[in-house]
């Protein structure tokens, strides 16, 4: 029978991901359609149910892994903080008739960062639709290949910089439970992990500032996008972590806040639990096992019961 907690987890049967719908949002900047991820309304969470279930063969709880950005961190409104500290400390103007420098709003960004991934690539694309800027750069609007990479690295660049100003200046607070619930995982003997798509250095410096650089130091693996072929939805990355674990992926348990980390894990055989930022509420977590919108009231005794008793619909 389905578990019951004491928290306001929602259980999900797990079911075979079917094909990703279309997603616009042209009345932000006219986007044209996208062929995106599949996307469900926040209300349809709290209205789901579980199906008549049959147990399967219990799974014990060894390793919990973790996902770094959206998990530790709300990282995504950081590198929107960051993007538009360099457009203004250059003063791109995009479109170039543009009488303020670009500034990406919050509802803007949330849905960007889901559609295209990689801050340069966000960049090249926003500028192919809406104009090539002006900035202190270049004073006009770059018109080859050449000055147009220039332009988008000094900003990535300057952009990195300043995100990494941003982490460590204190300001920054890891997401709710996450502290708790890795303390717990060790003091139970658990196995923990860190694994992230983000590139070695940017996970490190957010690691080492958020959690300390004692619990950092304390886990039993930590993967970077650097350290696999392919990146998340992939599910090398936590293969890999079971394997440098020393323990059965039937035995892990992942935990993330987008649908991309949640293909990766269940495609490596790993259950998963969501908890969902902002940028990823509507996503559709339906082959998650619970979902959480943050982990200030979830236990590990919590998480072992969700993973003894892992059901499918009968």
């Amino acid at each position: 029978m389905a578990v019951s907690c004491n928290h306001s987890a929602i259980l999900f049967s797990p079911s075979t991901a079917g094909s990703s719908s279309v997603s616009s949002f042209s009345s932000l900047i006219g986007f044209p359609r996208f062929q995106t991820l599949r996307f469900k309304s926040r209300s349809f969470y709290s209205k789901s149910r579980v199906s008549p279930v049959s147990a399967l063969p219990s799974r014990s709880l060894e390793a919990l892994i973790f996902d770094c950005d959206g998990v530790i961190l709300e990282s995504e409104n950081l590198h929107r903080q960051a993007y538009n500290d360099a457009f203004s400390h250059f003063d791109v103007r995009c479109p170039p008739s543009s009488s303020e420098s670009l500034d990406w709003s919050l509802e803007f960004y949330d849905k960007f960062q889901n559609l295209v991934g990689g801050g340069k690539p966000k960049m090249r694309w926003y500028f192919k639709e809406n104009g090539w800027p002006t900035s202190t750069i270049f004073e006009s609007p770059p018109e080859n290949d050449d000055d147009r990479a220039k332009l988008i690295d000094t900003l990535q660049d300057w952009k990195t910089e300043r995100y990494k100003e941003i982490i460590k200046s204190g300001s920054v607070e890891p997401r709710p439970g996450v502290i708790r619930l890795m303390d717990e995982a060790k003091a139970a003997g658990k196995k923990l992990a860190v694994c992230s798509a983000a590139t070695k250095s940017s996970v490190i410096l957010c690691l080492e500032n958020l959690i300390d650089i004692e619990r950092f130091q304390g886990l039993d693996c930590f993967l970077a996008g650097d350290d696999v072929k392919e990146k998340k939805p992939d599910p090398s990355i936590y293969i890999t972590a079971a394997e440098k674990l020393g323990v059965s992926v039937k035995d892990c348990l992942v935990i993330e806040d987008s649908v991309i980390g949640l293909q990766a894990a269940t495609k490596a055989g790993m259950s998963c639990v969501i908890t969902y930022t902002s940028s990823t509420s509507d996503q559709d977590f339906n082959d998650a096992i619970a979902v959480y919108p943050d982990l200030s009231n979830v236990k590990l005794k919590d998480l072992e019961t969700l993973l003894q008793t892992i059901v499918t619909a009968a």
